[in-house]
């Protein structure tokens, strides 16, 4: 009962609370399989740069026009009560709450914030997570941005990292040989001479709506005006994603559910399902 009430405590807090036309409201969401860590930098309104996130569970927040960050996720992290300890791939230092950049390699989501925000899935440090970024309720193209693969599975030996015996990161080219052509720099610090490679061909192969290098911009970067996101671990770009926008349950391929004030039953009970799992914070 007492869960049952948290959610019903949850939603009305929704339903109260406005949304400024000077935020964006953000959910993440862990589809994998097991328990992963995501950190955001900088994470003051996030709860402090980092958490954990079962499976299936979701966390809501607000981040202002002006917020340029980025969110990644860690895995196979141990931390005690007081938040110290160590994880396998994403490891910003040895902190539960993250205040630096993660350990490559890690997948990484990149955002901006403007009247026309600028964000992108980038694989330039490295692969350890499918990562999907969906834009929900704004105005412009508002591609969807990100990762269906998973590198784990299809890295090639030089660039994989283990854990046990089993491949849990991929490197970058670039960590990993520090030369020139992978790095992007030198007489290939342009776009005109830094060209795709066999390595990152393997990363684009897998994750098409994802930086496979440092210049692949054109199918990597994408703006919207005004949006949600919804950030998905271990998701497709297909699949629906949800979030609340004035007062409404919005889900990506729709144009949105009606007000839960006045909009019957049906839609409470939507709401009462995708909070079931998920955490609210504003």
């Amino acid at each position: 009962m007492a869960s049952i009430s948290r959610i019903f405590f949850l939603l009305i807090f929704i339903l109260s609370a406005g949304r400024t036309e000077s935020a964006r409201v953000f959910t993440i969401i862990n589809n994998c399989k097991e328990t992963i860590w995501p950190a955001i930098t900088p994470g003051d309104g996030f709860n402090g740069g980092g958490f954990a996130l079962k499976r299936g569970q979701s966390i809501v927040f607000k981040a202002p026009v002006g917020w340029s960050g980025r969110i990644w996720g860690r895995t196979g992290c141990n931390f005690d009560r007081n938040g110290y300890g160590q994880c396998q791939t994403g490891a910003c230092g040895t902190s539960l709450k993250c205040k630096a950049s993660g350990k490559t390699p890690a997948s990484l989501a990149e955002f901006t914030l403007q009247a026309q925000d600028f964000y992108d899935v980038s694989l330039v440090d490295g692969f350890n997570l499918p990562m999907v970024i969906t834009p929900i309720n704004g105005t412009g193209k508002c591609g969807v941005a990100g990762c269906d693969g998973d590198l784990r599975g299809d890295c090639p030996a030089e660039l994989a990292v283990k854990s046990n015996g089993k491949v849990v990161g991929c490197r970058s080219a670039c960590d990993v040989f520090d030369k020139d052509e992978y790095c992007c720099r030198g007489v290939y610090g342009n776009p005109v001479t830094c060209q795709p490679t066999f390595y990152s061909k393997k990363f684009k192969d897998a994750c098409p709506t994802a930086y496979s290098y440092a210049y692949d911009d054109p199918t990597s970067i994408f703006t919207c005006s005004a949006a949600d996101y919804v950030v998905s671990f271990c998701s497709n770009r297909a699949q629906p994603v949800c979030t609340y926008h004035n007062h409404k349950l919005v889900c990506s391929g729709s144009k949105g559910l009606k007000s839960f004030v006045g909009g019957g039953w049906w839609a409470l009970m939507a709401a009462f399902l995708f909070l079931i799992n998920s955490s609210v914070i504003f």
